[in-house]
């Protein structure tokens, strides 16, 4: 009882962040835009339609200072077929103080859910939205908030399948997630009347599972757009190892995100969606369907501290299933991070005792990148007290280290100094 009432806690100061004067209701005509047509343009990052936004106040009534455009544009899926792809640019009413053109930077957002409702188009124009028994909240609006106030050009990607309904969003899909940031930095260039240009650097910003999208994004621009002016990737509490993630996830307020993995995995995988058929009961099987039009506040007070092996039909954990099917736990290490080395500076943040994305198995990744011979500034943050599963020590640094974030990535956007701290790694925490 103690620590379901530790996430709701949790939801309700994530909510408290970002909250607007009053919730609203869905804009009229929210839904028309998010309808994908039936033929794309060739080019990723094309732009197929784009509507004025609102833009959410923050914590404090603080206004995002700029001005959005919701965006939808093509981008390629993991399977190489055309996807339509939304999200939104904000133009920052300051002005940029540094060198040269204004920069970009790509933000992908942490785990939004899976329902459409959820995508952070939508909660960027009402940060809360509350409808019967249905909570949707932009709960990193503060760190897009920031973003702008610094000058820069903000573009925040939906991610495939979030916010449009032709699929279900494909959550830890590593091809997915950095194709559509890629893609989204592209549609931001490619937008008219903004004040980037064609030599406007380029960053790429996220946490946890933004920092997957991130850092996917970061080792595929060299092959998949070599075009963009990238300088630098912040990957801050990165699910690099997702195998590792499901298992660390497992029995906290974030179990339905293993439920998230499994729903957008199965979207490629006729061997993930066997298993499901035949290693899932009927509980694991109306989770399933359930986080599939959930928002994570929603998903964290339904199944809250639940252990997935009250899912599975042998009774071991979700992640012992996958571990034991060569060919899905094949399908799940291709989404693993560290094999290719990103030809950008990195900063990989990470909390040591995170619990919710294992702490070990991002400090892997930054060795990983290390000994490609990766520029890496890793960034463990001490945390001396396990907060149980609550969220707790996961959310903290996205919120308290985002200054430091800012910072490393306006260096880098400003072509100053790298700072890799690699021969550090293996004694650091």
């Amino acid at each position: 009882m103690k620590r379901t009432i530790a996430t709701i806690g949790t939801a309700l100061v994530a909510a408290a962040l970002t909250a607007t004067v009053s919730a609203s209701p869905a804009a009229a005509g929210d839904d028309a835009f998010y309808q994908p047509p039936s033929q794309l343009p060739s080019a990723n990052g094309a732009i197929v339609r784009t509507a004025p936004q609102r833009l959410s106040v923050t914590f404090a009534l603080q206004a995002i200072k700029g001005t959005g455009t919701r965006l939808m544009y093509k981008s390629t899926d993991a399977a190489g077929n055309p996807v339509a792809v939304t999200g939104t640019y904000i133009e920052p009413t300051a002005p940029w103080t540094g060198t040269g053109p204004r920069p970009l930077v790509a933000f992908a957002s942490g785990t939004q859910g899976q329902g459409d409702r959820c995508a952070p188009s939508r909660t960027l124009s009402r940060a809360i939205d509350v409808r019967p028994g249905e909570l949707a909240t932009g709960y990193e609006i503060p760190q897009i908030a920031g973003l702008v106030r610094a000058g820069f050009g903000v573009v925040v990607t939906d991610y495939v399948g979030l916010g449009t309904p032709d699929r279900v969003h494909t959550y830890i899909v590593r091809k997915d997630l950095g194709h559509a940031l890629l893609d989204a930095a592209r549609a931001a260039r490619n937008l008219e009347g903004t004040t980037l240009t064609s030599r406007s650097p380029i960053g790429l910003y996220g946490y946890s599972q933004g920092g997957g999208a991130s850092g996917a994004a970061a080792e595929l621009a060299p092959t998949y757009a070599p075009e963009l002016n990238l300088k630098g990737a912040y990957v801050g509490a990165p699910p690099a190892d997702p195998l590792e993630v499901l298992r660390g996830v497992d029995g906290t307020a974030l179990t339905g995100a293993v439920a998230y993995a499994i729903n957008g995995l199965a979207e490629y995988s006729p061997a993930v969606r066997t298993l499901v058929a035949t290693r899932t009961n009927a509980a694991g099987k109306a989770a399933l369907d359930v986080v599939r039009d959930q928002c994570v506040v929603d998903t964290a007070l339904t199944f809250p501290f639940t252990r997935t092996r009250s899912w599975t039909t042998t009774g071991t954990s979700a992640a012992d299933v996958v571990a034991a099917d060569p060919v899905v736990r094949a399908v799940v290490d291709e989404q693993r991070l560290g094999r290719v080395r990103p030809a950008v500076p990195v900063m990989v943040l990470t909390g040591t005792q995170d619990d919710v994305v294992d702490h070990r198995q991002a400090k892997q990744l930054a060795r990983d990148w290390c000994r490609l011979g990766a520029a890496v500034d890793y960034v463990p943050i001490v945390q001396l007290v396990d907060s149980g599963g609550t969220l707790l020590n996961h959310l903290t640094p996205a919120v308290v280290d985002a200054p430091r974030a800012r910072g490393w990535l306006r260096d880098r956007l400003m072509d100053r100094a790298v700072r890799s701290n690699c021969s550090l790694v293996p004694i650091l925490p």
